[in-house]
Protein backbone atom coordinates (compact mmCIF):
# COMPACT_ATOMS: atom_id res chain seq x y z
CA UNK A 1 0.00 0.00 0.00
CA UNK A 2 2.90 1.93 0.53
CA UNK A 3 3.79 2.20 -2.68
CA UNK A 4 0.75 2.79 -4.14
CA UNK A 5 0.24 5.71 -1.47
CA UNK A 6 3.84 7.26 -2.82
CA UNK A 7 2.40 6.31 -6.61
CA UNK A 8 -0.55 8.80 -5.81
CA UNK A 9 1.46 11.67 -4.19
CA UNK A 10 3.52 11.73 -7.27
CA UNK A 11 0.99 11.53 -10.06
CA UNK A 12 -0.65 14.16 -8.09
CA UNK A 13 2.62 16.16 -7.88
CA UNK A 14 2.64 16.02 -11.38
CA UNK A 15 -1.08 17.26 -12.32
CA UNK A 16 0.00 19.80 -10.86
CA UNK A 17 2.95 20.88 -12.18
CA UNK A 18 1.07 20.53 -15.49
CA UNK A 19 -1.51 23.19 -14.66
CA UNK A 20 -1.41 24.74 -17.87
CA UNK A 21 -1.16 21.80 -19.84
CA UNK A 22 -4.45 20.07 -18.35
CA UNK A 23 -6.11 23.52 -17.85
CA UNK A 24 -7.15 22.35 -14.31
CA UNK A 25 -6.27 24.80 -11.22
CA UNK A 26 -3.63 23.22 -9.38
CA UNK A 27 -5.89 23.87 -6.51
CA UNK A 28 -7.79 20.69 -7.78
CA UNK A 29 -5.49 18.12 -8.01
CA UNK A 30 -3.87 19.22 -4.78
CA UNK A 31 -6.94 19.00 -2.49
CA UNK A 32 -8.26 15.44 -4.59
CA UNK A 33 -4.19 14.04 -3.65
CA UNK A 34 -4.33 15.05 -0.16
CA UNK A 35 -8.12 13.33 0.47
CA UNK A 36 -7.14 10.17 -1.51
CA UNK A 37 -3.78 9.46 0.12
CA UNK A 38 -6.01 9.18 3.30
CA UNK A 39 -8.09 6.98 2.07
CA UNK A 40 -5.36 4.75 1.04
CA UNK A 41 -3.72 5.03 4.21
CA UNK A 42 -6.80 4.84 6.19
CA UNK A 43 -8.11 1.58 3.93
CA UNK A 44 -4.63 -0.17 4.73
CA UNK A 45 -4.77 0.38 8.39
CA UNK A 46 -6.59 -2.22 11.41
CA UNK A 47 -6.74 0.67 13.50
CA UNK A 48 -8.78 3.32 12.28
CA UNK A 49 -9.67 5.07 15.06
CA UNK A 50 -5.87 5.79 15.09
CA UNK A 51 -5.99 7.03 11.74
CA UNK A 52 -8.46 9.58 12.39
CA UNK A 53 -6.78 10.85 15.56
CA UNK A 54 -3.46 11.40 13.09
CA UNK A 55 -5.86 13.28 10.80
CA UNK A 56 -7.12 15.72 13.45
CA UNK A 57 -3.85 15.97 14.60
CA UNK A 58 -2.36 17.07 11.74
CA UNK A 59 -5.16 19.32 10.75
CA UNK A 60 -4.35 21.38 13.93
CA UNK A 61 -1.14 21.94 12.31
CA UNK A 62 -1.94 22.98 8.94
CA UNK A 63 -5.01 24.64 10.30
CA UNK A 64 -2.52 26.72 11.99
CA UNK A 65 -0.58 27.51 8.78
CA UNK A 66 -3.41 28.41 6.72
CA UNK A 67 -5.00 30.53 9.19
CA UNK A 68 -1.98 32.34 9.43
CA UNK A 69 -1.45 32.66 5.63
CA UNK A 70 -5.36 34.32 5.69
CA UNK A 71 -4.27 36.37 8.32
CA UNK A 72 -0.83 37.87 6.85
CA UNK A 73 -3.04 38.06 3.34
CA UNK A 74 -5.76 40.22 4.97
CA UNK A 75 -3.64 42.71 6.44
CA UNK A 76 -1.78 42.75 3.01
CA UNK A 77 -4.66 43.23 1.50
CA UNK A 78 -6.31 45.71 3.36
CA UNK A 79 -2.90 47.36 3.59
CA UNK A 80 -3.09 47.68 -0.69
CA UNK A 81 -7.07 48.65 -0.59
CA UNK A 82 -5.58 51.92 1.11
CA UNK A 83 -2.81 52.41 -1.32
CA UNK A 84 -0.74 51.46 2.13
CA UNK A 85 2.53 50.68 -0.15
CA UNK A 86 2.67 53.69 -1.80
CA UNK A 87 4.65 54.69 1.24
CA UNK A 88 7.09 52.48 -0.27
CA UNK A 89 6.74 52.36 -3.57
CA UNK A 90 6.92 56.13 -3.92
CA UNK A 91 10.47 56.04 -1.72
CA UNK A 92 12.38 54.04 -4.74
CA UNK A 93 13.39 56.24 -7.27
CA UNK A 94 15.56 54.05 -9.06
CA UNK A 95 14.03 53.49 -12.72
CA UNK A 96 16.80 50.43 -13.51
CA UNK A 97 15.69 47.02 -13.33
CA UNK A 98 18.87 45.56 -12.34
CA UNK A 99 19.31 48.11 -9.30
CA UNK A 100 15.81 47.20 -8.42
CA UNK A 101 16.03 43.33 -8.15
CA UNK A 102 18.89 44.06 -6.34
CA UNK A 103 16.75 46.27 -3.84
CA UNK A 104 13.95 43.88 -3.51
CA UNK A 105 16.42 40.95 -2.52
CA UNK A 106 17.76 42.43 -0.02
CA UNK A 107 14.60 43.60 1.51
CA UNK A 108 13.27 40.40 1.39
CA UNK A 109 16.53 38.56 2.79
CA UNK A 110 15.90 40.69 5.95
CA UNK A 111 12.55 41.14 6.26
CA UNK A 112 12.24 37.36 6.51
CA UNK A 113 14.56 37.16 8.75
CA UNK A 114 12.76 38.93 11.13
CA UNK A 115 8.93 38.24 10.35
CA UNK A 116 9.25 34.74 8.18
CA UNK A 117 9.69 33.80 4.41
CA UNK A 118 5.70 33.22 3.81
CA UNK A 119 4.53 36.32 5.24
CA UNK A 120 7.54 38.20 3.22
CA UNK A 121 6.53 36.88 -0.09
CA UNK A 122 2.85 37.98 0.41
CA UNK A 123 4.33 41.43 1.40
CA UNK A 124 6.80 41.94 -1.60
CA UNK A 125 4.65 40.32 -4.15
CA UNK A 126 1.61 42.26 -3.49
CA UNK A 127 4.05 45.15 -3.94
CA UNK A 128 5.46 43.84 -7.52
CA UNK A 129 2.07 44.97 -9.57
CA UNK A 130 2.71 48.73 -7.75
CA UNK A 131 6.11 49.22 -9.50
CA UNK A 132 6.47 46.70 -12.24
CA UNK A 133 4.16 46.65 -15.94
CA UNK A 134 5.89 43.75 -17.46
CA UNK A 135 4.28 40.21 -16.60
CA UNK A 136 7.97 38.30 -17.96
CA UNK A 137 10.14 40.87 -15.05
CA UNK A 138 7.34 40.23 -12.07
CA UNK A 139 7.48 36.99 -12.57
CA UNK A 140 12.02 36.75 -12.13
CA UNK A 141 11.36 39.96 -9.70
CA UNK A 142 9.02 37.28 -7.98
CA UNK A 143 11.42 34.42 -7.96
CA UNK A 144 13.95 36.16 -6.72
CA UNK A 145 11.64 36.80 -3.80
CA UNK A 146 11.18 33.57 -2.90
CA UNK A 147 14.76 32.39 -3.03
CA UNK A 148 15.97 35.89 -0.43
CA UNK A 149 13.30 34.75 1.19
CA UNK A 150 13.84 31.13 2.12
CA UNK A 151 17.73 32.16 2.14
CA UNK A 152 16.83 34.77 5.17
CA UNK A 153 14.62 32.54 6.77
CA UNK A 154 17.57 30.21 7.19
CA UNK A 155 19.89 32.32 9.21
CA UNK A 156 16.87 33.53 11.99
CA UNK A 157 15.47 31.14 14.65
CA UNK A 158 12.02 32.70 13.65
CA UNK A 159 12.49 33.07 9.60
CA UNK A 160 11.55 29.37 9.05
CA UNK A 161 9.65 26.98 10.76
CA UNK A 162 12.42 24.68 10.32
CA UNK A 163 14.79 26.70 12.53
CA UNK A 164 12.15 27.90 14.50
CA UNK A 165 11.57 23.74 15.26
CA UNK A 166 15.14 23.64 15.92
CA UNK A 167 15.20 26.03 18.33
CA UNK A 168 12.49 25.61 20.23
CA UNK A 169 14.17 21.93 20.21
CA UNK A 170 17.68 23.35 21.69
CA UNK A 171 19.93 22.05 18.88
CA UNK A 172 20.44 25.83 18.08
CA UNK A 173 21.01 28.95 19.57
CA UNK A 174 19.95 32.60 18.29
CA UNK A 175 23.83 33.71 18.12
CA UNK A 176 25.00 30.24 17.02
CA UNK A 177 22.41 30.19 13.76
CA UNK A 178 23.24 33.52 13.03
CA UNK A 179 26.91 33.43 13.20
CA UNK A 180 27.67 30.34 11.54
CA UNK A 181 24.81 30.46 8.98
CA UNK A 182 24.16 34.06 7.81
CA UNK A 183 27.23 33.85 5.12
CA UNK A 184 26.17 30.58 3.50
CA UNK A 185 23.02 32.17 2.87
CA UNK A 186 24.10 35.33 1.23
CA UNK A 187 25.76 33.04 -0.74
CA UNK A 188 22.82 30.96 -1.77
CA UNK A 189 21.16 34.17 -2.57
CA UNK A 190 24.05 36.18 -4.25
CA UNK A 191 24.75 33.43 -7.04
CA UNK A 192 20.92 33.21 -8.31
CA UNK A 193 20.69 37.02 -7.84
CA UNK A 194 24.11 37.51 -9.94
CA UNK A 195 22.99 34.94 -12.93
CA UNK A 196 19.60 36.38 -13.02
CA UNK A 197 20.80 40.29 -13.21
CA UNK A 198 21.70 39.04 -16.75
CA UNK A 199 17.94 38.14 -17.48
CA UNK A 200 16.61 41.85 -16.54
CA UNK A 201 17.76 44.79 -18.59
CA UNK A 202 16.55 48.46 -19.35
CA UNK A 203 14.65 50.80 -17.65
CA UNK A 204 11.34 49.90 -15.65
CA UNK A 205 8.38 50.90 -17.37
CA UNK A 206 5.62 53.41 -15.44
CA UNK A 207 2.84 51.07 -13.82
CA UNK A 208 -0.37 53.08 -15.41
CA UNK A 209 -2.48 54.90 -12.30
CA UNK A 210 -6.03 54.05 -11.61
CA UNK A 211 -6.41 57.91 -11.12
CA UNK A 212 -6.20 59.96 -8.08
CA UNK A 213 -6.92 57.62 -4.54
CA UNK A 214 -9.59 59.06 -2.71
CA UNK A 215 -7.65 57.77 0.67
CA UNK A 216 -6.04 60.45 2.41
CA UNK A 217 -2.37 59.90 3.44
CA UNK A 218 -3.26 60.03 6.81
CA UNK A 219 -5.42 57.13 6.47
CA UNK A 220 -3.32 55.71 4.14
CA UNK A 221 -0.13 55.61 6.46
CA UNK A 222 -1.94 54.51 9.90
CA UNK A 223 -3.52 51.36 8.12
CA UNK A 224 0.35 51.43 6.56
CA UNK A 225 2.37 51.76 9.24
CA UNK A 226 -0.30 49.57 11.59
CA UNK A 227 -0.25 46.86 9.56
CA UNK A 228 3.46 46.20 8.87
CA UNK A 229 4.01 46.70 12.61
CA UNK A 230 1.60 44.44 13.53
CA UNK A 231 3.04 41.79 11.31
CA UNK A 232 6.14 42.40 12.41
CA UNK A 233 4.97 41.85 16.11
CA UNK A 234 3.75 38.27 15.53
CA UNK A 235 6.96 36.53 16.08
CA UNK A 236 7.57 38.82 19.44
CA UNK A 237 3.66 37.54 20.33
CA UNK A 238 4.81 33.81 19.77
CA UNK A 239 7.99 34.30 21.84
CA UNK A 240 6.59 36.12 24.66
CA UNK A 241 3.30 34.09 24.99
CA UNK A 242 5.08 30.50 23.69
CA UNK A 243 1.17 30.14 21.54
CA UNK A 244 1.62 29.11 17.95
CA UNK A 245 2.21 32.05 15.19
CA UNK A 246 -1.82 32.21 14.24
CA UNK A 247 -3.11 32.91 17.37
CA UNK A 248 -0.58 36.55 17.11
CA UNK A 249 -1.45 37.09 13.67
CA UNK A 250 -5.16 36.66 14.45
CA UNK A 251 -4.10 39.10 17.46
CA UNK A 252 -2.42 41.30 14.77
CA UNK A 253 -5.90 41.19 12.51
CA UNK A 254 -8.29 42.00 14.97
CA UNK A 255 -6.35 45.06 16.04
CA UNK A 256 -5.74 46.42 12.80
CA UNK A 257 -9.89 45.45 11.90
CA UNK A 258 -10.06 47.87 15.13
CA UNK A 259 -8.27 50.88 13.36
CA UNK A 260 -9.39 50.06 10.42
CA UNK A 261 -13.56 50.36 11.72
CA UNK A 262 -12.36 53.64 13.93
CA UNK A 263 -10.94 55.37 10.93
CA UNK A 264 -13.53 54.86 8.35
CA UNK A 265 -16.41 55.44 11.45
CA UNK A 266 -17.65 58.56 10.14
CA UNK A 267 -17.70 57.78 6.52
CA UNK A 268 -20.44 57.42 3.87
CA UNK A 269 -21.31 53.47 4.06
CA UNK A 270 -21.13 53.27 0.16
CA UNK A 271 -16.61 54.72 0.65
CA UNK A 272 -16.37 52.51 3.75
CA UNK A 273 -17.02 49.00 2.27
CA UNK A 274 -14.80 49.78 -0.58
CA UNK A 275 -12.14 49.59 2.27
CA UNK A 276 -13.13 47.61 4.74
CA UNK A 277 -11.74 44.44 5.85
CA UNK A 278 -14.57 42.99 4.54
CA UNK A 279 -13.56 43.96 0.98
CA UNK A 280 -10.10 42.80 1.79
CA UNK A 281 -11.36 39.10 3.12
CA UNK A 282 -13.07 38.96 -0.11
CA UNK A 283 -9.88 39.85 -2.36
CA UNK A 284 -7.88 36.77 -0.63
CA UNK A 285 -7.00 34.01 -3.37
CA UNK A 286 -8.89 31.67 -1.49
CA UNK A 287 -7.59 28.86 -4.41
CA UNK A 288 -4.28 29.12 -3.20
CA UNK A 289 -5.29 28.73 0.29
CA UNK A 290 -6.83 25.43 -1.09
CA UNK A 291 -3.80 24.63 -3.21
CA UNK A 292 -1.87 24.97 0.14
CA UNK A 293 -4.29 22.49 2.29
CA UNK A 294 -4.05 20.05 -0.04
CA UNK A 295 -0.15 19.89 -0.37
CA UNK A 296 0.00 20.03 3.67
CA UNK A 297 -2.76 16.90 3.91
CA UNK A 298 -1.26 15.02 0.97
CA UNK A 299 2.55 15.27 2.43
CA UNK A 300 0.76 14.68 6.03
CA UNK A 301 -0.31 11.58 4.98
CA UNK A 302 3.00 10.21 4.25
CA UNK A 303 4.12 11.62 7.49
CA UNK A 304 1.48 9.22 9.40
CA UNK A 305 2.07 6.67 6.98
CA UNK A 306 5.71 6.18 8.17
CA UNK A 307 6.97 6.76 4.69
CA UNK A 308 9.24 9.89 4.95
CA UNK A 309 10.37 8.49 8.33
CA UNK A 310 11.16 5.08 6.49
CA UNK A 311 13.19 7.44 3.35
CA UNK A 312 15.19 9.17 6.39
CA UNK A 313 15.77 5.71 8.36
CA UNK A 314 17.25 4.39 5.26
CA UNK A 315 19.32 7.66 4.27
CA UNK A 316 21.17 7.62 7.56
CA UNK A 317 21.53 3.71 7.10
CA UNK A 318 23.33 4.28 3.71
CA UNK A 319 24.60 7.26 3.85
CA UNK A 320 27.60 7.04 6.66
CA UNK A 321 28.53 10.86 5.78
CA UNK A 322 25.99 13.28 7.82
CA UNK A 323 26.62 15.95 5.36
CA UNK A 324 25.50 14.30 2.65
CA UNK A 325 22.87 12.95 3.99
CA UNK A 326 21.32 16.62 5.19
CA UNK A 327 22.42 18.09 1.97
CA UNK A 328 20.26 15.28 0.40
CA UNK A 329 17.72 16.65 2.94
CA UNK A 330 18.12 19.47 1.47
CA UNK A 331 17.39 18.28 -1.92
CA UNK A 332 14.60 17.01 -0.93
CA UNK A 333 12.77 19.68 0.82
CA UNK A 334 12.19 21.29 -2.81
CA UNK A 335 9.41 17.95 -3.40
CA UNK A 336 8.26 17.23 0.19
CA UNK A 337 7.63 19.67 3.02
CA UNK A 338 10.46 20.77 4.44
CA UNK A 339 8.65 20.59 8.27
CA UNK A 340 8.20 16.60 8.47
CA UNK A 341 11.91 15.60 7.28
CA UNK A 342 13.31 18.48 9.66
CA UNK A 343 10.76 16.59 12.42
CA UNK A 344 12.08 12.80 11.14
CA UNK A 345 16.03 13.78 11.57
CA UNK A 346 15.50 15.55 14.98
CA UNK A 347 13.92 12.15 15.84
CA UNK A 348 16.83 9.94 14.68
CA UNK A 349 19.81 12.35 16.38
CA UNK A 350 20.10 13.02 19.77
CA UNK A 351 21.80 16.12 21.67
CA UNK A 352 24.29 13.55 22.91
CA UNK A 353 25.64 12.61 19.62
CA UNK A 354 25.32 16.28 18.08
CA UNK A 355 25.00 18.61 21.39
CA UNK A 356 23.71 22.96 20.85
CA UNK A 357 25.02 24.75 18.07
CA UNK A 358 26.79 21.70 16.61
CA UNK A 359 27.59 22.09 12.28
CA UNK A 360 25.11 19.28 11.80
CA UNK A 361 22.04 21.25 13.56
CA UNK A 362 23.29 24.58 11.52
CA UNK A 363 23.74 23.05 8.52
CA UNK A 364 20.66 20.97 8.56
CA UNK A 365 18.78 24.11 9.26
CA UNK A 366 20.38 26.24 5.88
CA UNK A 367 19.81 23.09 3.88
CA UNK A 368 16.28 22.46 4.77
CA UNK A 369 15.61 26.50 4.68
CA UNK A 370 17.23 27.27 1.23
CA UNK A 371 16.54 24.06 -0.32
CA UNK A 372 12.89 24.57 -0.59
CA UNK A 373 13.70 27.48 -3.40
CA UNK A 374 14.63 24.69 -6.04
CA UNK A 375 11.52 24.10 -7.18
CA UNK A 376 8.63 26.81 -6.45
CA UNK A 377 6.13 23.92 -4.71
CA UNK A 378 9.03 23.67 -2.50
CA UNK A 379 8.19 26.38 0.11
CA UNK A 380 5.38 28.39 1.47
CA UNK A 381 7.02 31.18 0.12
CA UNK A 382 7.10 29.73 -3.50
CA UNK A 383 3.59 28.67 -2.86
CA UNK A 384 1.86 32.00 -2.12
CA UNK A 385 4.02 33.64 -5.22
CA UNK A 386 2.17 30.85 -7.29
CA UNK A 387 -0.83 32.36 -6.44
CA UNK A 388 0.33 36.23 -6.32
CA UNK A 389 2.11 36.21 -9.72
CA UNK A 390 0.21 32.88 -11.30
CA UNK A 391 4.14 31.81 -11.44
CA UNK A 392 3.52 28.00 -13.40
CA UNK A 393 5.88 25.05 -12.42
CA UNK A 394 7.32 24.47 -16.09
CA UNK A 395 8.05 28.30 -15.98
CA UNK A 396 10.35 28.14 -12.82
CA UNK A 397 11.58 25.10 -13.52
CA UNK A 398 12.95 26.25 -16.37
CA UNK A 399 14.27 29.30 -15.90
CA UNK A 400 14.70 29.63 -11.94
CA UNK A 401 15.44 25.81 -10.46
CA UNK A 402 18.68 25.31 -11.89
CA UNK A 403 20.23 29.35 -10.90
CA UNK A 404 18.56 28.27 -7.49
CA UNK A 405 20.28 24.71 -7.51
CA UNK A 406 23.56 26.30 -7.87
CA UNK A 407 22.85 29.03 -5.30
CA UNK A 408 21.88 26.01 -2.69
CA UNK A 409 25.56 24.20 -3.64
CA UNK A 410 27.56 26.96 -3.39
CA UNK A 411 26.39 27.97 0.10
CA UNK A 412 26.36 24.43 1.62
CA UNK A 413 30.13 24.94 0.22
CA UNK A 414 30.93 27.36 2.24
CA UNK A 415 28.59 26.39 5.76
CA UNK A 416 31.25 22.92 4.92
CA UNK A 417 34.33 25.17 4.56
CA UNK A 418 33.29 27.53 7.45
CA UNK A 419 33.26 24.19 9.53
CA UNK A 420 36.31 23.54 9.40
CA UNK A 421 37.32 26.92 10.29
CA UNK A 422 35.39 27.75 13.18
CA UNK A 423 36.86 24.55 14.31
CA UNK A 424 40.57 25.07 13.75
Amino acid sequence: MELILVATFLIGYALIAFEHSIKIDKAVPAILTGVICWVIYIFSSNDTHLVNEQLLEHLGEVSGILFFLMGAMTIVELIDLHDGFRVITDRIKTKDKRRLLILFSVIAFFLSAILDNLTTAIVMGSMLGKILDDRNDRLYFASIIIIAANAGGAWSPIGDVTTTMLWLGGQITTFGIIHKVFIPSVVSLLVPLLLMLRMVKGKVKPVESNGESSISVQDRNTIFYSGIGLLLFVPVFKTVTHLPPFMGMMFSVGIVWIISEYLHSKKEVEQKESISIFRALERMDMPSILFFFGILLAVSALQSFGTLNHLATSMSEHIPDERILVTIIGLMSSIFDNVPLVAAVQGMYTLSQFPTDHFFWEYLAYCAGTGGSILVIGSAAGVAMMGIEKISFFWYLKKISMMALLGFLAGAGVSVLLSFYFHM
